[in-house]
């Protein structure tokens, strides 16, 4: 299961991490964010050693929510050195999580 990231922990988990990072910014509440959970988890698998996945609450950590003006949950936003290099927003299927993957690994 992804890790949970805080606004203490993102700087090391996401932006100093030596492989690609997803982020899922999600909210408890948002049903589309309950069915991408175990789509997730399986592509945590299947990317095991090319791609870390972790979760970002936004009702707990709205400032990071707020830095990179995620506005609608579920988004999906990929991490490399640092810097955000692609985004997804809203409910996606696991071909269309995968493409955003491979573009970037």
């Amino acid at each position: 299961m992804a890790e949970r990231v805080s606004e203490e922990t993102f700087e090391e988990k996401v932006l100093r991490a030596k492989l690609p990072v997803l982020a899922d910014f999600y909210s408890d509440s948002c049903i589309p964010c309950k069915m991408l959970s175990p789509v997730l988890s399986r592509l945590e698998s299947e990317y095991a050693g090319k791609l870390e996945i972790v979760k970002v609450n936004v009702n707990f950590d709205a400032g990071l929510a707020e830095r990179y003006e995620v506005l609608a949950s579920p988004t999906l936003i990929v991490f490399r050195d640092g810097s955000e290099v692609s985004r997804l927003r809203g409910a996606a299927g696991k071909e269309q999580i995968e493409a955003l993957i491979d573009k970037v690994i």
